[in-house]
């Protein structure tokens, strides 16, 4: 166990990778961060440098930097994998965004070399530290809801859609944005694994889109007994939604309504609430807590509290919604 700041090297400085850049500079006394890595020529040292860090344009010069203790991908998804197996190699400690990989098999090689490099590996399921969210599932592993019976997670993305239908890649709706509310549901409902899912989408701001599916509403099936809901929309007017329910045999716990504050303005248009509109102003306690669990765990030289397991988890659902939407039936959940 060590005290020392956890030095971090940070991979991708697009939308996500600056507010995280900044989130870890500024928020996180467990972590110091030392690099940004970016291709595109200037954009890494313009985020890094005002922070206190330099600018990379090479991944492999900050895999080999000692000054360099952990990396925090927050690259494009299809590379994810590819950055994880390497910076383990590199005897790096990986945070990485989700998904962890674009495939169950990535994944999987992803567990498998962190695991042999005996490095830290977490994922950023952040809804996992958001406070509302952790004391719901506080109160079911108390046995405070009784036997989990139902549970329903939600997340609709600010705006009227996608500006370009076309640039969205297939399933994105599934893998990108229902990958948080899949972990979210499996850390609600503990010990049991989903089974079977069956999947409903189309393109409801673009009808007739031949590949975007921007409304999405999941039915899975738990071990356990439990039925759960999933659901997605890529236009929500009003700001950025995230919410959650659980309901068991002696009660229920709902979490999230998007507000910024419980501040109610009472006027001739009615009951008002300020609604955040994006997922770094709604999670910015999440994401700052999710970053010093990392750093803490790597200190403390144990395994983060989400892993890879988790993250294989919750993109085998994510696989099971691609084949039941492709089969038009349910399809079963990878193990």
């Amino acid at each position: 166990m060590t005290t020392t700041p956890v030095r971090i090297g940070l991979i991708g400085a697009g939308r996500i990778g600056a507010s995280h850049a900044d989130v870890i500079a500024r928020r996180v006394p467990e972590a110091t961060l030392v690099a940004v890595v970016d291709p595109r020529p200037g954009v890494a040292a313009d985020l890094a440098e005002p922070l206190g860090a330099r600018g990379e344009t090479s991944v492999d010069a900050v895999l080999a930097a000692d000054d360099v203790d952990a990396v925090v991908i927050a690259a494009s998804s299809v590379a994810h994998a590819e950055l994880i197996v390497a910076a383990a190699r590199a005897g790096k400690h990986v945070f990485s965004e989700k998904p962890a990989g674009m495939t169950l098999d990535e994944i999987d090689a992803a567990r498998s070399a962190t695991a042999t490099a005996g490095v830290a590996f977490q994922v950023g399921f952040n809804r996992r530290f958001a406070r509302e969210f952790a004391a719901a599932h506080d109160a079911v592993v108390a046995g405070r809801l009784g036997t989990v019976w139902q549970l329903r997670s939600l997340t609709r993305d600010p705006g009227r859609g996608p500006s370009d239908p076309d640039v969205v890649p297939p399933w994105t709706i599934f893998t990108q944005t229902l990958i948080h509310d899949f972990d979210t549901l499996n850390w609600l409902n503990p010990g049991a694994h989903a089974v079977d899912v069956v999947a409903t989408a189309d393109s409801l701001t673009a009808p007739g889109h031949p590949t975007l599916l921007d409304h999405a509403t999941v039915v899975i099936r738990y071990s356990n007994g439990a039925i759960a809901t999933a659901e997605a929309s890529f236009a929500a007017t009003y700001g950025y939604d995230v919410r959650g329910e659980v309901l068991g045999s002696e009660g229920m716990v709902t979490m999230g309504e998007g507000a910024q504050s419980s501040l109610r303005l009472h006027n001739a248009d009615g009951r008002v609430a300020a609604t955040s509109h994006s997922d770094t102003d709604l999670l910015i306690d999440a994401y700052t807590g999710e970053f010093a669990e990392f750093a803490q765990a790597v200190r403390d030289g144990r395994t983060p509290s989400v892993t890879g397991d988790d993250a294989f988890a919750a993109f085998a659902i994510a696989q099971a919604c691609i084949d039941s939407m492709t089969s038009g039936a349910r399809a079963e959940v990878a193990r």
